[in-house]
């Protein structure tokens, strides 16, 4: 082949296809300057790769104009202008502003109409055009929620009232067999038990089938600390039957948890150490209970011995119980053991109630009558309490979002032949306001408070301590009545790594010893989160309202929280 033929070829197939590439205008013009900007007020696409993309774009735009309330506008023209441009005009006519919709009793429920429509009358309700499409997504949603996932509405005999209105009518096309739950089959993760799917979830066999109001309950599974939602449910619809399909997956959900905290002992001078073991088991016999141990022994000779256990859902009931079992050791002088057993309903998956009974029985270990009153005696109260957690599950490091436990008791108090009437309070709440990705604040406010007309020093509130007030020793303050409030600025480095600030703030009263004092604790921490688990260092100084700060006051405190 002659070189001249060869490149002209070549040059040929060139144009060719960069002709092709090209891109294509359009432009969408009104009959007058006004249309015009009707149809610029919706916008459209103007560049287009080709003539079926231009077609596509015009009937997406008559649509639009449609439900705007110009539904007899027309495509007049469409020409090309050249080899790239397209000029198409289009029609409006007149603009509709109301539709009269007339329906039918059986079919739709006047209470639904009523939230669609503020002109509901016994066989017609009033709409904007402009709201028709919405109203009748919204009537579809609430008849499949009776059971009827394959309806369908839609407007038919559309006719013209006058220069301003339209009138219709609503037709309803529906399989006269109501669906129900027939049954419930979990992939995954299969023994999953099943009273959370009936309680927590509260999706049981029989039950009316609407799949929007199933998965917003599915999703509350990731508020479980045990089992997570993997992947949205699915029905399986035969001729007389509907299945269930839920996904979910088996989390690590133990937790190991512990800390070593080390200051100078402000009367020898000399390093101290305290530290604790919190172990915490959850799910590991497939029935979502927990099991929790824990043992803390601090400077000041102090030693707490704590077990209890969650049982939900009992006898696949709503109802679960909860047992406790606690003994604190305060050096010589005295013992306390605490007995309590409460039981739970859980109302939905952020709000748990609870009911229940308490005992203490405390005895004094020393021989000589010390300079603050120990005595012997046992208490009973009858315990109330409210608990709501929110959680956060997309963030590793900070899970829960929102906490809040409210718990009250009433009882009395025995002491050799006296008896004393009691109440005793406690709060625990913390929120972390998420400024940004990276940035977060963090607020817990921690009270509590013993309503007596008398009060033994064995029987006080302690508090203080990296779970309390920072920069103090653990449980080194007895209180009848304390206030705690903590703050942190957090910045989050990466998804595993975070630094924080600390500044503490608390009141406390001892009405043994008519003291009131105010506290502060200042410092700042960071966290790692490692394969270990989670890693914390915190840094704090603490000092009374009235005392200087001294370095020699410091506190370090580290903990490792690991999950398996």
């Amino acid at each position: 082949m002659p070189k001249a033929t060869f490149t002209f070829i070549v040059i040929s197939l060139f144009l060719s296809l960069e002709g092709l590439c090209q891109n294509l205008t359009l432009n969408i013009q009104g009959q007058t300057d006004t249309q015009t900007k009707s149809i610029d007020s919706l916008g459209y696409t103007k560049n287009h790769k080709d003539f079926l993309s231009i077609q596509q774009e015009l009937d997406t735009l008559q649509r639009k104009l449609g439900t705007i309330g110009f539904i007899e506008n027309k495509l007049e023209a469409l020409k090309r202008v050249n080899d790239s441009t397209f000029i198409s005009i289009i029609s409006l006519k007149h603009r509709f502003d109301t539709i009269y919709i007339y329906y039918n009793k059986n079919d739709i429920e006047k209470s639904s109409l009523n939230y669609i429509s503020e002109e509901v009358f016994e066989d017609y309700f009033v709409l904007k055009l402009s709201q028709a499409e919405n109203a009748l997504k919204f009537l579809n949603t609430e008849i499949s929620k009776k059971g009827f996932p394959f309806s369908k509405l839609k407007l038919t005999n559309l006719s013209t009232q006058n220069a301003s209105f339209l009138r219709a009518d609503l037709t309803l096309s529906i399989n006269k067999q109501q669906r129900r739950i027939d049954d419930i089959v979990v992939r995954g993760y299969e023994k999953f038990p099943e009273s959370f799917i009936k309680h927590y979830l509260k999706i049981k066999p029989n039950q009316i089938f609407d799949l929007n109001t199933i998965q917003n309950k599915t999703s509350q599974l990731n508020n479980l600390n045990f089992a997570n939602e993997i992947k949205k449910p699915e029905v399986l619809f035969s001729k007389d039957s509907t299945t269930l399909y839920l996904y979910l997956e088996k989390s690590k959900s133990n937790a190991f948890d512990g800390f070593l905290g080390f200051g100078s002992n402000e009367e020898t001078n000399k390093l101290q150490f305290d530290g604790y073991l919190n172990l915490n088991l959850t799910n590991n016999l497939n029935f979502g209970e927990t099991f929790r141990l824990f043992y803390k022994s601090d400077e000041n000779d102090q030693q707490t011995f704590e077990v209890n256990t969650s049982l939900p859902y009992l006898f696949k009931s709503p109802i679960g119980i909860d047992l406790l079992l606690r003994i604190f050791r305060k050096d010589s002088s005295f013992t306390t053991t605490n007995q309590f057993a409460k039981i739970h309903y859980q109302i939905n998956a952020y709000h748990k109630v609870f009911g229940g009974i308490e005992a203490i029985e405390s005895s004094n270990l020393l021989e000589n009558t010390p300079t603050l009153p120990i005595e012997d005696y046992t208490s009973r109260f009858y315990t109330m309490a409210y608990e709501y957690i929110q959680n956060q599950n997309k963030n590793l490091l900070f899970p829960i979002n929102t906490k809040l436990y409210i718990e009250t008791g009433f009882g009395n108090r025995k002491n050799e032949n006296t008896s004393t009437k009691q109440t005793q309070l406690f709060c625990d709440a913390f929120k972390i306001f998420n400024l940004n990705e990276k940035n977060s604040i963090y607020l817990r406010a921690n009270a509590a408070s013993l309503i007596s007309d008398s009060y033994f020093e064995n029987e006080l509130l302690r508090f203080g301590g990296i779970n309390s007030i920072r920069g103090f020793e653990e449980n080194s303050l007895f209180a009848s009545l304390y206030g705690v409030l903590n703050t942190e600025y957090r910045y989050q480095v990466s998804n595993s790594i975070y630094v924080h600030s600390i500044f503490d703030a608390a009141y406390f009263e001892n009405q043994l010893v008519d003291s009131k004092q105010k506290l502060f604790g200042f410092g700042f921490g960071f966290g790692l989160l490692t394969k270990a688990g989670l890693f914390r260092f915190n840094y704090a100084n603490g000092k009374t309202e009235d005392v200087s700060f001294n370095l020699s006051n410091s506190k370090v405190h580290l903990s490792l929280t690991s999950i398996f």
